[in-house]
């Protein structure tokens, strides 16, 4: 059975506000819902480890989302994250970062979880991320000293979405500026669309609405 490390954050507000925040429910809940129905195992780390934040649970009419949450596996698995320190990154074949504005003020800047990316992509491993979960590839470097993103085109949520979602005042820093700095190209569609691109083995998606594809796609490239 194909297995995913999916690293997600222990930062629970939105930056320094007091916020309610962390992971954004529906990119890992719906991400979830398609390795499970293709059959792919997964495990739920964060730098501590135990139970971590999540918010966006009481959306109206995901039922996706509500039918992931209330899953007791799920429940489980998320009350009882596995610290960064436990991980044996040789027993993945793909690293999935979901998003939510919890992660740029930890995974962002986490060398922990980059050199645990950096040696599974070089490995001939996959990494994928939504929204802001392409955070988490910014410290990603290689053997070589290169960033994994200055030879890719990726995307992620963008300074419009971020304007949409009256976040953008209160954010540690603008993620689409931090990624187009260091990535090949940055790309991006009208706010809110799905978009998803993938270049090699790192799959990215802009947005809550790429949730769905980008884990599709990762898939795609198991099974390949």
């Amino acid at each position: 059975m194909k297995k995913i490390l999916i690293p997600v954050t222990n930062h629970a507000t939105l930056g320094t506000t007091d916020q309610a925040n962390g992971t954004y429910s529906p990119e890992i809940t719906h991400a979830i819902d398609v390795f499970n129905k293709h059959g792919v195992d997964y495990d739920i780390a964060s730098i501590k480890g135990g139970a971590i934040p999540i918010y966006g649970t009481d959306i109206e009419g995901d039922d996706v989302n509500a039918a992931v949450l209330n899953n007791e596996d799920f429940k489980q698995r998320t009350s009882n994250s596995m610290s960064v320190s436990n991980v044996n990154i040789n027993e993945y074949d793909a690293v999935f970062y979901p998003g939510g504005f919890g992660l740029l003020s930890d995974l962002a800047s986490n060398e922990d979880f980059a050199k645990l990316s950096a040696a599974h992509y070089e490995n001939g491993g996959i990494i994928g991320a939504v929204c802001h979960g392409p955070a988490a590839l910014l410290p990603i470097k290689l053997s070589n000293g290169e960033d994994l993103i200055a030879s890719k085109a990726i995307t992620g949520f963008t300074r419009e979405e971020e304007v949409d979602y009256g976040t953008i005042n209160d954010i540690p820093f603008l993620l689409e500026e931090a990624l187009a700095r260091k990535a090949a190209k940055f790309s991006k569609v009208q706010p809110w669309n799905v978009h998803v691109i993938e270049d090699e083995r790192v799959i990215t998606g802009q947005n809550p609405a790429s949730a769905h594809a980008v884990a599709e796609a990762i898939v795609k490239h198991l099974n390949s």
